[in-house]
């Protein structure tokens, strides 16, 4: 999910949520990234029983046409995101034993939920039966109840806690960028230290006028170039790693990880801090893999046959391993790089300010993901309270009407809506404050990765696997999948208590609103 993107590519349908109200089911709201495609107005006339139609699928609409290459692309794209960059801290954390182990574990893992979670893209048989085009129209399906409210709300606060990650992300490059600049003409005599509030408003600014655009499916242009730009600053990064370890000769870092009584800006590293940063490595490893979110709109734009399982299975297979090796390949190179003082941020680690100008475009490659990546999150939760605020209060004016705004020199107007204006610049204004009072990177993105995981990579797959092949409890299966999900709470709750640990002892050697780099 630091995303995971962890931005989604442009083939990928908007995934749709019924409202909470159980007898409201034609009320849907978007939840990812375009809008899902609507049957054909000449469906009705076609037979469409599976394999009947030439030009449309069993469900009415238009044939799907994805294959095992494109749904690869389409996760490698979702998933390689800003978490990669806090993947050398992480490492560095665990050292080279435990690191990479860790790593190749969460993947393995992952495609393990990944396969169970394909599993459930059809209720009941795997070639005819009912589609569910979203992750919350599986767990609706499959388990229905108060568990799609308790995963809609941890979807929705999960996309809310992304958001104050992206802020701080987008700050932390800015900055780098004037202070690479600023180092290079002091020719490294002027430490440049600068503060990230400025640049967090600049940030809070540019995404308020980017989210009065009404609807996500009108920027899909704005997914694609964050995609470009997530690849950009990754090889960037891989690249500066490898470049430092040739000028340092060798290879920094012990089996082990940070060693106790190293000094950081933190304070100097004791036995407990250890312990801490141990578990809050694992926590960013977590959300620089998680993209369970996206699994099921990714399979929904499959062709059949072969089953869209099977496609999806080879697909996850191809993208994990392709995305492993990347992570690997950065990780390693960055703790390689840098040892003990592998920075949070692999870009704006000491010794990367030359050459200044390929830093600057990788931090700037950066900052645009994260702009669009925002995007990404955000307007589902802002379709969603919409929706909702528009069924409620449905005779009041203020939520309700449009007015109609000409743009100059375009021929077109704008639909202004008032309530559309005050409601998603609030919400802005609120991730940039918090941002501002709270801009710990690492450890914003250790406890969002904690916080998503279990419920959305393992629990939720699981569960539904069990209902859709009604295994029964207390079997050696039963017991198996059980044993995996509670393991995986353990070690989310290890990981959210270490990013907690972080942000507490961050706010030891903190003021509010002065943050600086």
């Amino acid at each position: 999910m630091l995303a995971r993107s962890r931005t989604l590519p442009s083939r990928i349908h908007d995934s749709v949520v019924s409202h909470v109200e159980e007898n409201r089911d034609d009320s849907r709201t978007y939840f990812q990234v375009e809008s899902q495609p609507k049957v054909h107005k000449d469906a009705a006339a076609v037979n469409t029983q599976l394999g009947h139609s030439k030009c449309f699928d069993d469900d009415g609409r238009l044939k799907r046409t994805g294959t095992m290459w494109t749904a690869s692309s389409h996760i490698i794209t979702a998933v390689i995101g800003s978490g990669v960059l806090s993947l050398a801290w992480a490492i560095g954390q665990l050292g080279w034993v435990a690191g990479p182990a860790v790593m190749v574990l969460f993947a393995l893992v992952i495609y393990y939920t990944s396969n169970l979670l394909s599993d459930c893209y059809r209720t009941g048989d795997p070639l005819t039966g009912k589609r569910n085009y979203t992750y919350m129209d599986a767990v609706r399906s499959n388990l229905g109840g108060t568990k799609v409210k308790v995963c809609g709300a941890i979807q929705y606060i999960n996309l809310f806690g992304v958001a104050i990650g992206y802020t701080i992300a987008a700050s932390i490059s800015m900055t780098a960028i004037k202070k690479s600049n600023c180092f290079h003409a002091s020719r490294g005599k002027d430490e440049c230290h600068m503060s990230t509030n400025t640049y967090m408003i600049i940030f809070g600014i540019i995404e308020i006028l980017f989210s009065q655009i009404p609807d996500f499916d009108q920027v899909w242009w704005l997914s694609i170039v964050a995609a470009v730009m997530s690849f950009t600053y990754s090889t960037v990064g891989l690249s500066l790693g490898i470049a430092k370890v040739t000028e340092n000769g060798n290879f920094r870092g012990s089996l082990m990880g940070i060693s106790i009584g190293t000094v950081t800006k933190a304070g100097t590293v004791t036995p407990t801090q250890k312990i801490w940063r141990n578990l809050q490595a694992l926590g960013d490893i977590a959300f620089a893999y998680s993209y369970s979110i996206i699994l099921i709109e990714i399979q929904d734009t499959l062709k059949s046959p072969p089953a869209e399982k099977k496609t999806m299975k080879k697909a996850t297979l191809l993208s994990i391993a392709v995305t492993t090796t990347f992570y690997l390949l950065c990780g390693c190179m960055g703790y390689a790089a840098f040892g003990d003082d592998a920075p949070s941020n692999l870009l704006t680690g000491f010794g990367f300010y030359n050459p200044y100008w390929l830093i600057d475009i990788a931090n700037i490659a950066i900052v645009v993901h994260l702009i669009g990546a925002y995007q990404v999150y955000c307007q589902p939760l802002f379709a969603f309270i919409e929706k909702w605020s528009t069924e409620r209060w449905s005779r009041s004016k203020f939520i309700v009407y449009e007015y109609e705004v000409a743009i100059p020199f375009s021929g077109s107007a704008y639909k202004l809506s008032l309530f559309r204006l005050v409601w998603r610049t609030a919400f802005v204004a609120l991730t940039t404050v918090i941002s501002m009072l709270l801009p710990f990177f690492n450890d914003v993105v250790g406890l969002l990765g904690a916080f998503g995981f279990w419920p959305l990579t393992v629990y939720f797959p699981v569960e539904m696997y069990i209902t859709q092949r009604k295994i029964r409890k207390w079997t050696a299966r039963w017991v198996a999948l059980q044993t995996l999900s509670l393991t995986c709470l353990v070690v989310s709750l290890a990981a959210a208590c270490g990013s907690v640990a972080g942000v507490v002892l961050d706010l030891k050697s903190y003021r509010p609103f002065h943050s600086s780099t």
